[in-house]
């Protein structure tokens, strides 16, 4: 299984324990993974037409300084899916969202015919955090319910092969207690938040439950009645937003 996102922190965020999940349940996984900080879709719409070497590239979770364009990064072997997310401040504001996602889903489906493309839904940010009170929300369930409402017209403007749905999760987890999610009000924290999105990704992109992982390989120490109740989580969130082409359970 081969996944390319086009991303930033978020995305990294996601992709962390992916490739560890996937092999602890004997799933080859290659995830590659274009990073800028902060980065819109304004932004990676620009990389696209200057085809400079603006991202740095992390592969299978971990970082490296090696500079790649959008354009080689797309070409650079046959991908199964391309991801695409808005920078996490904009991801309510849908007219942030077009007309670069737009571009950018043409320009990855003639590069990559053969992938499915994909959005990851973003999060909330945590509540009572200083990241939070920088918005216009004083209330993260408003906030997720609004970037929620922007990911599904985003996906239905762009005829996307589904939604990634790491912010249900996300939620979802918060109402039950689990903790930590975040790190610093808006990241994923570095062992819980971080294993429940890969979870979400590898459940929707496999259709596979996830009784199988064991991934235990934390870069925090993590509370293991937590890592399973993670799994039940993203298992259960994952069956509301089927990928196209992916078997459900």
């Amino acid at each position: 299984m081969k996944i390319l996102s086009i991303g930033n922190s978020f995305s990294r965020d996601a992709q962390r324990y992916l490739y560890g999940i996937g092999r602890s349940a004997g799933v080859p996984v290659k995830a590659m993974n274009l990073v800028i900080g902060g980065c819109s879709l304004y932004r990676h719409y620009r990389n696209m037409l200057s085809e400079g070497a603006a991202y740095a590239l992390d592969l299978n979770g971990m970082p490296s300084d090696l500079p790649l364009s959008l354009k080689d990064a797309l070409l650079s072997d046959e991908w199964h899916f391309v991801t695409l997310q808005q920078y996490s401040f904009e991801s309510t504001d849908y007219p942030t969202y077009q007309p670069y996602l737009n571009e950018l889903a043409a320009y990855i489906r003639r590069l990559c015919p053969g992938a499915r493309l994909l959005l990851q839904q973003t999060w909330a940010y945590e509540p009572g955090s200083a990241r939070l009170a920088e918005t216009r929300y004083t209330d993260p369930e408003k906030m997720h319910a609004d970037l929620s409402a922007a990911y599904r017209q985003a996906a239905k403007d762009i005829r996307a092969d589904g939604i990634l749905p790491v912010g249900d999760a996300i939620a979802e987890a918060y109402k039950r207690g689990l903790s930590p999610l975040y790190r610093d009000g808006f990241h994923l924290s570095l062992g819980l938040g971080r294993f429940l999105a890969g979870c979400v990704w590898f459940s929707c992109l496999t259709g596979q439950d996830l009784s199988a992982v064991s991934y235990h390989d934390f870069d925090r120490e993590t509370d293991p009645a937590m890592v399973e109740e993670a799994k039940a989580i993203a298992a259960s969130v994952a069956q509301n937003y089927p990928i196209a082409g992916v078997p459900s359970r």
